[in-house]
């Protein structure tokens, strides 16, 4: 089956004249294939994992060509994936022969493992809504692990599927002599979805992965002219139709239970020494879930915690600009790219770990509600927190309303969005923004966003520039052929969302990039290659002048074994106007500098049970050199254990003024897994920036869906205890907890 074609080539006048009076009109949109119609069950399946029984019968399996290492080819092992439904749920097979039975690879049994490209693996993605954008995509292995990740913004500009996001849906699969079989069911009521005219649009991608051969075999056929990730673009799905969907509305009521001690160091009121001061931990809290209708859920949360949640990579800057943590936190996954409103890349005017965390450490939550999904034509997301009063930070209360839909095409949307900070001490940071996206022709897209930022009785025009940001963007989104991107944005010198994640404030930037991709002859080692050159360039609003300049010229390459690389030499200019500090109490003075480096990675098959990339950039650093090295590996021993780690090291050297610093960052991460229920998890982490040993251990115990307990021990170490007076604690904190919650539907 082919992707979903490009729109035609007319003159865009005329195209858009069209597409607009069809809009207004309330005509049909006419790009993509009609829906495919899904055979819909007569006799009850048996979730057992062979596809064996009375229910299958009749089913077709869908037409399934390679994706990767021949895109188009019949696949190499014989491949059925079988799609049906009843009425509460949709349902997939997989038979998946092998020629080599006791090759499969079957490496993870842990839950949400998205790490886990070394093991075979079944995956759907849904875009449920068939909005061309957004999708959920549910992954299982031979050993019927599961994975469920949310996916937004059709994968463009480095945007990845999250894994922290998790739904309810079941899975069985076995292996035989003949190679190995899975049996998926996901409710409708995990999904979101809109009715009309007694029909359900959905539209979706299924695939086996062989991972000892880096082989995917897909439906439809979408070729990797968007990036490896093309497999999972909700643009490229297949349309499919469904009639007679039982709508559900299920309560879904979710106690817990915190219980443990934290033991932290406090510094006696003579200041000569530290005492730890021991605290013991009993709360209780709940979160609730209710489908108001088919396509639009409200999440509701008391005494919110999230003390389950994976800590956070340590970095070290080494830029002027700030690090850019992503969310984890499964409460404001649902649905979250119905509230994104970004800039470019990690600027945002609404980034949710602005909530419930300050200064990199938690800050309690009082609890909240969060209503997201669709009302007709329009995306909705409504939240709202109230934090608690710490002492330290007043009690806050943290709002956000954001409205999207469709307009002209299928794939351009217009929308709007309000975000508020309002403290009990009578500040308050509110913002509101707007935005569209036209699809102009082909895959060249237009953005345009606008935002304002008021504050604390400030009584700047609202028309001021100084409270603002713009930016506009136009792109050509490819991988294989000519791709393009010209982006201009300015942000204002009290442009500062509470709610955002601002990268360039009081500066102008000028970013643009020019590629070209092409796959390599049939007969090549190679798969494909892609050339690049960018530009990103930033100056200050005061003055007009130059901040920062980056130029890059570079070549990516892949090859059908799975192997990839990626080199290129830069230019960077920085002006700097204040000292720039780095470790080791390294100084830049203030000039203006010019310095190139080079930059290049090797990375291994991801299929293989042994992965490692290694990472080299090397050259000039402002007024010195620098070279830093990264290596990453993880090895696969068997389905029950994965051991993995990363290594980073910079250094620095500045001769004519004799100074410089070498940093470290180590990490290792352990995964053991009795079963699919039970695992344990260890990830150790060192920064010799922060002279800290920080470690995070947590036990799951998953007896079912819904159903979870965590043992978790969180410690920090320092291992320079006299970089300041007194002496620091060996211990700067450690914490005991057990977190157990169960889901209760009705």
């Amino acid at each position: 089956m082919s992707p979903q074609p490009a729109a035609p080539r007319i003159p865009i006048r005329l195209a858009l004249v069209a597409s607009l009076a069809a809009a207004l009109c309330g005509g049909a949109w006419a790009d993509g294939p009609e829906p495919m119609v899904v055979h819909r069950l007569q006799a009850p399946v048996r979730l057992d994992g062979p596809s064996d029984e009375l229910a299958w019968r009749g089913v077709l399996p869908l037409p399934v060509v390679s994706q990767v290492p021949h895109f188009g080819q019949p696949p190499s092992e014989r491949t059925e994936i079988l799609l049906a439904y009843d009425e509460d749920n949709l349902y997939l097979a997989g038979r998946f022969y092998d020629s080599q039975p006791e090759a499969i690879h079957a490496t993870t049994m842990k839950r949400d493992d998205d790490e886990a490209a070394s093991s075979d693996a079944f995956g759907i993605v849904i875009d449920t809504f068939d909005d061309n954008e957004n999708a959920l995509a549910f992954v299982t292995t031979p050993t019927g692990s599961r994975l469920d990740m949310a996916i937004s913004g059709d994968l463009q500009l480095n945007a990845e599927p999250n894994p922290s996001w998790d739904a309810y849906w079941d899975v069985a699969a076995m292996r035989t002599a003949a190679g190995w079989f899975a049996e998926v069911r996901i409710p409708f009521s995990s999904l979101r979805f809109q009715e009309q005219d007694g029909r359900v649009i959905m539209s979706l991608i299924t695939y086996r992965w062989i991972a000892r051969r880096a082989e995917r075999i897909i439906f439809p056929a979408i070729p990797l002219s968007w990036g490896d990730d093309s497999y999972l673009k909700p643009s490229q799905a297949r349309p499919v139709a469904f009639t007679g969907i039982r709508h559900q509305r299920p309560l879904c009521f979710t106690p817990y239970l915190l219980a443990g001690t934290k033991r932290s160091p406090r510094l006696r009121a003579d200041a000569t020494a530290y005492r730890q001061d021991l605290d013991r931990v009993l709360e209780l809290g709940f979160d609730a879930k209710y489908s108001l209708t088919s396509n639009l859920t409200l999440d509701l949360t008391a005494n919110t915690d999230f003390a389950q949640v994976e800590a956070d990579d340590q970095e070290i800057n080494l830029t002027r600009y700030p690090l850019f943590f992503p969310e984890k936190r499964l409460f404001f996954l649902e649905r979250a790219s119905n509230f994104d409103f970004s800039f470019y890349r990690d600027n945002t005017l609404f980034h949710s770990r602005r909530i419930g965390i300050h200064a990199g450490r938690p800050a309690p939550l009082y609890g909240g509600a969060r209503l997201v999904g669709r009302l007709g034509p329009w995306d909705v997301g409504l939240l709202t927190m109230q934090s608690e009063d710490t002492g330290d930070l007043p009690s806050r209360n943290f709002g956000v309303l954001r409205l999207r839909r469709q307009v002209i095409n299928p794939y351009s949307y217009a929308g709007a969005i309000a975000t508020s900070r309002i403290g009990t001490d009578g500040t308050y940071n509110v913002a509101y923004g707007l935005d569209g996206t036209l699809r102009v022709f082909g895959d060249d897209y237009l953005k345009v966003n606008w935002a304002q930022v008021f504050r604390d009785h400030r009584g700047d025009s609202p028309f001021s520039m100084r409270r603002s940001k713009l930016r506009a963007h136009w792109e050509r989104y490819r991988y294989t052929g000519w791709a393009y991107g010209l982006n201009y944005s300015r942000s204002g010198a009290d442009y500062d969302p509470a709610l955002g994640f601002e990268k360039y404030p009081d500066k102008s930037s000028f970013i643009h990039y020019v590629r070209y991709g092409w796959d390599a002859p049939p007969r090549s080692l190679f798969f494909q290659h892609r050339l690049y050159e960018d530009l990103w360039l930033h100056l200050r609003n005061a003055d007009g002048e130059l901040h920062s300049c980056l130029t890059r010229v570079g070549w990516f390459f892949s090859t059908k074994s799975g192997y990839s690389g990626h080199f290129n030499a830069a230019q960077n200019r920085e002006d700097l106007l204040e000292p720039l500090l780095f470790p080791d109490a390294t100084e830049v003075a203030v000039d203006d500098y010019t310095f190139y480096d080079l930059y290049g990675r090797l990375s291994m098959p991801e299929g293989g049970l042994w992965y490692s990339e290694i990472t080299l950039r090397a050259g000039q650093f402002y007024d010195g050199r620098r070279a830093s090295l990264e290596l990453e590996t993880s090895r696969s021993l068997s389905r029950h254990f994965e051991l993995g780690g990363t290594y980073l090291r910079d250094w620095a050297d500045f001769p004519d003024r004799g100074a410089g610093f070498t940093t470290h960052i180590a990490r290792l991460k352990v995964l053991a897994m009795a079963s699919a229920a039970v695992s344990l998890s260890a990830f150790v982490q060192y920064s010799s920036a922060a002279d800290r040993v920080i470690s995070n251990l947590r036990l799951r115990y998953n007896p079912r869906e819904g159903t979870d307990l965590y043992l978790v021990y969180d410690e920090s170490l320092n291992t320079d205890r006299h970089r300041q007076e007194p002496a620091l604690p060996r211990s700067s904190g450690r914490a005991l907890m057990l977190k157990a919650y169960t889901t209760l539907v009705r």
